[in-house]
């Protein structure tokens, strides 16, 4: 059975902690403990298994919560997100000194929180450890192409949509933009097509085209120059074509 994501708040205004537990413990989180110094965090950073801290960075004593970031960068291998009311450009450079895993800004929703976390995790599990980028709830972030194991996480208006891999059936670059449709739905994400294909599983996605990447899945038909996803016909390249016949063949 998987063990539910241990996370250490460390949030020195009491209210604020406790609503951001409660948050937490709805989505399905376990919370390791609700500290507010620095001091009490390495404490329970060295006798506890903790899988990801939240820190606010201003916090009840003389050490930050940059502190606590270098601290936990330098003596331990896990993700941490800075929780913080301060999104000045002073405070984000002094921040990104210490790589945090993300950086959200109050006040913030439970989705916003959610969403920080699993793509938090996601990154420092594939080894990405650049820091993230600001996520301020009252503004539009691009972090539209972010992965989890099985799924995508694209966003649409204020909401982030969590799509199965088995649910797109192809992308189609589109200038800048990336139109990828799904059993149900269609999302516009900013990103070149050929990054977006790393993110994909390589034994299901395949450039079927210059400006196509499709899910070999959902492919209903070909013929010499096309092949057919539900009612629409795709292009394909000569490379694409062998490989699906050879597919079809072996």
């Amino acid at each position: 059975m998987e063990q539910p994501i241990r996370i250490l708040i460390v949030e020195d205004n009491v209210i604020i902690a406790d609503d951001m537990q409660s948050m937490l413990e709805e989505i399905g989180y376990e919370i390791v403990d609700n500290v507010i110094v620095y001091e009490q965090a390495e404490e329970v950073l060295k006798t506890q298994h903790v899988d990801l801290v939240l820190i606010d960075i201003i916090l009840a004593s003389d050490k930050t919560g940059i502190d606590l970031g270098k601290h936990i960068r330098e003596n331990y291998d896990i993700p941490f997100i800075f929780v913080t009311s301060n999104s000045d450009r002073a405070t984000v450079e002094n921040a990104k000194t210490v790589k945090p895993n993300g950086y959200l800004v109050k006040p913030f929703e439970q989705q916003d929180l959610y969403t920080s976390i699993e793509i938090a995790l996601s990154n420092f599990t594939r080894s990405d450890k650049s820091p993230a980028a600001v996520v301020d709830s009252n503004e539009d972030v691009p972090m539209s192409n972010t992965v989890l194991k099985d799924s995508i996480f694209v966003k649409k208006q204020h909401l982030y949509y969590r799509i199965q891999f088995s649910d797109i059936r192809f992308i189609k670059a589109d200038n800048v933009y990336l139109e990828v449709n799904t059993v149900d739905k269609k999302f516009l994400v900013r990103s070149p097509l050929k990054d977006y294909l790393e993110k994909l599983p390589k034994n299901k996605f395949y450039r079927a085209h210059k400006s196509y990447i499709v899910n070999v899945d959902h492919i209903d038909a070909i013929n010499s120059k096309d092949i057919m996803i539900k009612d629409t016909l795709i292009p394909i390249s000569k490379d694409f074509k062998e490989f699906i016949i050879s597919a079809m063949n072996s």
